[in-house]
């Protein structure tokens, strides 16, 4: 069991380096098309690299059609979450939008609470000092918040709900066919979107096809599947520490690769923030049974 926990809390090292670094390749890519655009293409390609996965014979404990419901469902959620972000994005900073996001960490065991689960008091400081690292990082000194930085803390929660669902579900249900369905179904919600609020082409910059084919085939194909597959026996609170370290990934990806800088009066509250994070997550909480959607 052991052995089994040290390879799901590697894989989702793996997986927070990969999302980390992916807020350069979405920053980029929005220099170049549309938020909705840009993520029909990725999760596009995110699908394809599922496909010679499909045949595998996963046991399952759940119907298709319930599997089926719970794919799209989360796939839901990912249009949700990811559209949220990527137009956010166009307002702050990756290094910013990284740790911003990285509150889904406070949120899953806030959340835990409406299905009866036990959060400690290391859950609510932890909130706390999230909530005071988020004012000195996002908020400016006249008392303005950027707007980005209110649409990507909208993108945590849904990230939160991702992670319950797929917490309750990995394990009953291939997790090949479950990336695959919420891919496809996230890259057809953005797909009709970019159709009635933008006009989308096929970029022919090369930058543009690099920040697609990182965000698509290792953000969205390898990023979400290895979370999908180490959820069904990672700890949740060693999963829980690993994920927020996306917050660090993100800035170091910010600062080597776009000359972004953060100023000390935001430097401290990124650390207010991943503090929050750890701290919120010392202890883990009681999950109850997963419910039913048939």
């Amino acid at each position: 069991m052991k052995t089994r926990t040290l390879r799901s809390d590697l894989l989702i090292l793996l997986a927070t380096a990969i999302w980390g670094f992916a807020f350069v390749a979405q920053r980029v890519g929005m220099e170049y098309m549309g938020p909705f655009w840009f993520n029909a293409l990725r999760f596009a390609m995110g699908s394809l690299v599922l496909v010679p996965l499909l045949g595998r014979r996963d046991p399952a404990d759940v119907p298709p059609a319930v599997q089926l419901r719970v794919g799209l469902l989360a796939g839901l959620i990912l249009f949700l979450g990811a559209s949220a972000q990527q137009i956010g994005l166009v307002y702050t900073t990756a290094g910013k939008a990284g740790f911003i996001t990285g509150l889904y960490v406070i949120f899953v065991p806030l959340l835990g609470v409406f299905w009866r689960q036990h959060t400690y008091l290391d859950a609510w400081l932890g909130a706390v000092l999230a909530a005071a690292g988020m004012y000195l990082l996002s908020v400016a000194e006249t008392l303005t918040i950027n707007p980005g930085d209110v649409l990507v803390l909208a993108s945590a929660v849904c990230w939160a709900f991702h992670i319950h669902l797929i917490d309750r579900y990995a394990h009953r249900m291939s997790p090949f066919r479950l990336a695959f369905t919420q891919f496809v179904a996230c890259a057809v919600l953005s797909g009709l979107t970019a159709a009635l609020v933008e006009t989308p082409v096929l970029p022919t910059a090369r930058e543009a096809w690099g920040a697609l084919l990182y965000a698509g085939f290792l953000s969205v194909g390898i990023g979400y599947t290895l979370q999908v597959v180490a959820q069904r026996e990672a700890h949740p609170t060693h999963a829980a520490i690993l994920f927020s370290l996306e917050a660090v990934f993100a800035a170091l990806g910010g600062w080597w690769l776009l000359d972004e800088t953060l100023s000390t009066r935001q430097l401290l509250g990124c650390g207010l923030m991943l503090g929050g994070m750890l701290l919120s997550q010392l202890r883990p909480f009681t999950r109850r049974a997963p419910v039913s959607l048939s």
